[in-house]
């Protein structure tokens, strides 16, 4: 029996259950992939937005190289984040069913059973990718993630999106040797919350024709070796060796329904919560992080959602 189990090992999630430890609660993680899996599944030379000390979680200090940590630093945090407060982590264990019974949840992965009091979905947004829902989108050339340039080179590549992501791509594959990049974006114009040491870098590159950009564009269909391209004025049809669907992606609403969370109705589908004590509207169950904002995944991250863990597990707590 446990206090509290926590869905997904990610910053908060362990933040969420260091605070449990302070407090003498018994906590468990659940989580489906590797430790920290979203930041895993970065782009190998990202660097961060914020500084080190914004990531910091457990008074355990974040020192890096630089201003901004690099995700191999990150790696290298979160680790000995987990080792130093002895938590415990199941990896590459799937939830697939909740169940409550007498005010105590029956969790079955699939691995194991376990039984617990309160539960907290701290599961992010990066493992749903938004599909582009063209004919085409399942071939081996397409991908949702983007690791490193390599595979690319003298290769010709089409970017999907505006954002960090598919502007981080972009400059990379290009950089590293790339036959061509092409980005296809929907928009007008690069978005204007990219990264302020990035935006300038592919704004120019744009503009001196070694990125090219299709503005106020879409993806019509995706062949063996082309892509095809509708802009406001025509179809465009463009020599294609590999496409890179930086499209954003969604959290896993399916769990939250699975338990009963309710959610508003907004544009971004965010599902209830109480903001003093993070409780969703089906006691017991606590939301952590960028879960918590629904398709709104720019809401909440690592810096201004740390205060989650103290919240949740302060309520827990209190009625223990």
């Amino acid at each position: 029996m446990f206090d509290v189990i926590i869905i997904g090992a990610g910053p908060i999630g362990l933040a969420c259950s260091i605070e449990a430890k302070k407090k003498k609660l018994k906590s468990l993680i659940l989580e489906k992939g590797v430790l920290v899996n979203s930041i895993y599944n970065y782009p190998q030379n990202m660097t961060f937005f914020s500084t080190s000390d914004k990531l910091e979680i457990g008074e355990v200090p974040f020192i890096s190289q630089n201003p901004k940590p690099t995700r191999p630093e990150a790696l290298e945090y979160y680790r000995r984040v987990c080792t130093s407060w002895g938590l415990i982590v199941n990896l590459y264990e799937t939830v697939k069913k909740i169940d409550f019974q007498s005010e105590i949840f029956n969790i079955k992965t699939d691995k194991s059973n376990y039984k617990s009091k309160n539960i907290i979905i701290a599961t992010g947004f990066y493992d749903i990718p938004f599909p582009l829902n063209v004919e085409g989108e399942n071939l081996p050339k397409v991908t949702h993630y983007y690791s490193e340039p390599h595979p690319y080179f003298g290769m010709d590549i089409a970017i999907v999106g505006a954002a960090n992501s598919a502007v981080d791509a972009a400059l990379e594959t290009f950089r590293k040797g790339a036959k061509s990049v092409t980005m296809i974006i929907r928009e007008k114009k690069i978005r204007e919350n990219v990264k302020y040491w990035s935006k300038p870098d592919i704004e120019n590159r744009i503009k001196e024709g070694a990125i090219k950009a299709l503005f106020n564009s879409e993806i019509l269909e995706i062949q063996k070796e082309y892509v095809i391209v509708k802009n406001d004025k025509e179809k465009i049809k463009i020599k294609n060796d590999f496409v890179l669907a930086m499209t954003g992606y969604q959290p896993n609403f399916e769990l939250l329904k699975s338990v009963g969370i309710k959610f508003n109705k907004d544009k971004y589908s965010s599902p209830y919560y109480n903001t003093n004590t993070m409780e969703s509207n089906v006691k017991g169950v606590y939301l952590a992080g960028v879960i918590c904002g629904g398709y709104q995944t720019n809401k909440w991250f690592i810096e201004n959602s740390r205060i989650h863990a103290c919240q949740i597990i302060n309520d827990i707590k209190e009625k223990t």
